[in-house]
């Protein structure tokens, strides 16, 4: 795991050394432990390194035996193993034990086509000498991120968005239609940022940029839900066989030269990868888990239950409210864009946590809900449509009753509800969007409360929901409906909210490199070819998933039902002892001053949560409260007096093919 940046610039231009020094200093909290720098004419490219791999040999940038490919990379390839053994088959010869090495090789060897072979979480950047071309790529579910902008004739990347604004051409302006996509669907989808001028590559994407300057993007991988498993084996064999798969994915995710740890909620997912990764390791492993000081929102007795079951050591970063405020700053800092909820502070904690035990590298359990059907969403989805066959029955949308317990104490107040929320667009089943719509509805109301020229400014450029039906992919029809459902989650709550501001951010924000075993491509494509219902029984959500991994879990865990993560959110802003920043930022003068929000319609907002101390406010006005404080902070931060950072000093430089400097450079 590192950070990543260049510039491919004109012909007649050279690479700016000072630049790309200044751009890496802005990712320097990715990779304490050394930085690179690689320079032949018009383009350069830098890094700094969180030594994971071969801790000895592995500085970036390398090459192949031949020195026509250079390589620098964010992530992990981790199954390096197996393609160094196929590459030395071929002739090939390495000089280190490095995973980056093997992308060197492995490019020269098959091209682009090693983007298929690779099984891991990157960003790459691949400088081919003899062509003068660059090939930058993401991997499948964009677990690590890859920011583009074209700056006065430079071609510019970077692994965060505020290393491409050191460039003196970048703009530091918000995006309105980056804001009102988010305030919309809870993140941006690619080719675009919450910076103007700034995009981020799709995930499974290359850009190759020839000598000419003619730029090159494709999608080179997609998951497929139309697809079908086991030509009639059984359910047993299936679920054997996800099993083995699960195996395999955290085995080859447990590869380091440093030790690796494992993040522990107490839900079905983490406890699965925890304990898998325990039968694959020798000693105790090490896990840390959030804690809550507010008892509805912790899990601490299901933690200390798969605790006392795995016997590993455990830390838990237990978070109160005046600590979850006082991180939120940094979160949004480190996230480069807005958030609806404060869930994201409490996991920079956590991995605090985890800096602070000297380890480097977490398993985490994201995309277990999305590939195995895990979130309300699909279940909620499953009863509207049957209940759409019959729209007048007063039966079928009780069935919601199940879903939401809180409805089930008074049924005639409940069919009012249910009528009114979930009946909202209920025959619309041509509708691509059915399932999120709903979803989609209750957070765009936030949209409301920017101000009107930004709203101007937005829809002058495009609708958001146009936009994500825009990305669906041609054979998105022959999904079923829950597939359907499935593919929306992933490309817009998976990739772009969980994976990025939850995860790599909050991760990277102390060093730490977080491993995913349900994303290894193996896995993910046999979710995806599963019958609709291994994946959700009835209401029984990840069925498949639960009978896999029953046998490594207490029944109490591997039953459990799901608890979505959350944090608090009014009484940390609003109780005794809140913040000096939140009054400052709800002013309405200071508002107003801004731009971004309608002064009026924030001061509605903060009334609502004055009148109680945050308690009892509805789901809606708190995700409108987080997205007004989280904006601020981004603007005041990143845009209106940003902190740049002090350039790195390389420890190793390449100009063209020559290595010029080979020290150790401490830039943490």
């Amino acid at each position: 795991m590192c950070g990543l940046a260049g510039v491919y610039g004109r012909p007649s231009r050279q690479a700016d050394r000072n630049l790309l020094l200044a751009m890496a200093g802005e990712l320097r909290h990715r990779g304490p432990d050394g930085a690179g720098l690689y320079l032949d004419g018009s383009f350069g490219m830098t890094n700094t390194r969180l030594a994971i791999v071969d801790l000895e040999g592995g500085d970036q940038p390398l090459s192949d035996e031949r020195g026509r490919y250079w390589v620098m990379q964010n992530g992990e390839i981790y199954n390096h193993v197996e393609l160094r053994a196929e590459l030395e088959h071929h002739g090939h010869r390495f000089t280190t034990t490095s995973d980056t090495e093997v992308i060197a090789h492995a490019y020269e060897e098959w091209g682009v086509g090693a983007l298929q072979r690779f099984n891991g979480d990157f960003a790459i950047a691949v400088w081919d000498r003899r062509l003068r071309e660059l090939l930058l790529a993401r991997d499948r579910f964009g677990v690590r991120p890859l920011f583009l902008a074209e700056l006065d004739g430079d071609l510019c990347f970077a692994s965060e968005a505020k290393a491409l604004l050191r460039h003196p051409a970048a703009r530091r302006e918000l995006d309105p239609a980056g804001l009102v996509e988010l305030f919309t669907t809870w993140s941006n989808l690619p080719e675009r940022s919450a910076f103007a001028g700034v995009r981020e590559l799709p995930p499974a994407h290359f850009v190759r940029v020839t000598a000419d300057g003619r730029l090159e993007e494709c999608r080179w991988w997609d998951i497929d839900f139309s697809a079908r498993a086991g030509d009639g084996a059984s359910e047993e064999a299936l679920v054997e066989e996800l099993r083995e798969l699960l195996v395999d994915s955290t085995r080859i995710r447990l590869r380091a030269d440093v030790p690796v740890g494992a993040y522990l909620s107490g839900g079905l997912d983490s406890s699965a990868t925890a304990a898998i990764a325990q039968t694959q390791t020798s000693h105790p492993l090490a896990a840390f888990g959030v804690g809550f000081t507010e008892e509805r929102f912790d899990e601490g007795v299901y933690q200390d239950r798969i605790v006392e079951q795995l016997g590993v050591a455990f830390t838990r970063a237990r978070v109160d409210g005046p600590q979850l405020a006082a991180l939120l700053p940094r979160a949004i800092e480190l996230a480069e864009k807005p958030m609806l909820r404060t869930a994201p502070a409490p996991l920079l904690l956590l991995s605090g946590a985890v800096r602070d035990a000297g380890l480097k590298v977490v398993l985490t359990g994201e995309g277990a809900d999305e590939l195995f059907a895990g979130y309300d969403i699909f279940r909620e989805d499953q009863v509207r449509r049957f209940w759409a066959r019959d729209p007048e029955s007063r039966l079928r949308p009780l069935l919601l009753t199940r879903l939401n317990a809180f409805l089930a104490g008074d049924l005639k107040r409940s069919s009012a509800f249910l009528a009114g929320f979930y009946g909202r667009g209920l025959t619309d089943l041509d509708d691509p969007l059915y399932s999120h719509r709903i979803r989609f509805g209750n957070t765009a109301r936030c949209v409301r409360i920017l101000s009107q020229d930004v709203r101007a400014q937005a829809e002058a450029v495009d609708d958001p929901l146009a936009r994500l039906i825009g990305r669906l992919p041609q054979n998105f029809g022959e999904f079923s409906a829950l597939g359907r459902a499935q593919y929306i989650e992933i490309v817009s709550f998976l990739e772009g909210y969980l994976l990025h501001s939850q995860g790599d951010r909050m991760l990277m924000g102390h060093s730490i490199e977080g491993r995913f075993p349900f994303l290894d491509f193996r896995v993910a494509e046999f979710a995806a070819r599963l019958p609709d219902r291994l994946r959700l029984r009835g209401t029984q959500e990840k069925y498949a998933l639960r009978k896999a991994v029953a046998p490594f879990l207490p029944p109490e865990i591997s039953q459990r039902r799901k608890q979505p993560y959350r944090a608090p959110i009014g009484p940390v802003f609003f109780a005794p002892g809140a913040p000096a920043y939140v009054d400052e930022i709800l002013r309405p003068a200071a508002v107003a001053e801004r731009g971004l929000f309608d002064p009026k319609a924030v001061e509605r907002v903060a009334a609502k949560f004055r009148a109680t101390d945050g308690k009892g406010v509805s789901e809606t006005d708190e995700m409108a409260l987080v997205g007004i404080l989280s904006t601020t902070l981004l603007h005041e931060q990143l845009i209106a007096a940003p902190r740049l950072a002090a350039p790195v000093v390389p420890g190793r430089v390449v100009v063209g093919d020559t290595v010029q400097a080979q020290a150790v450079a401490q830039v943490a």
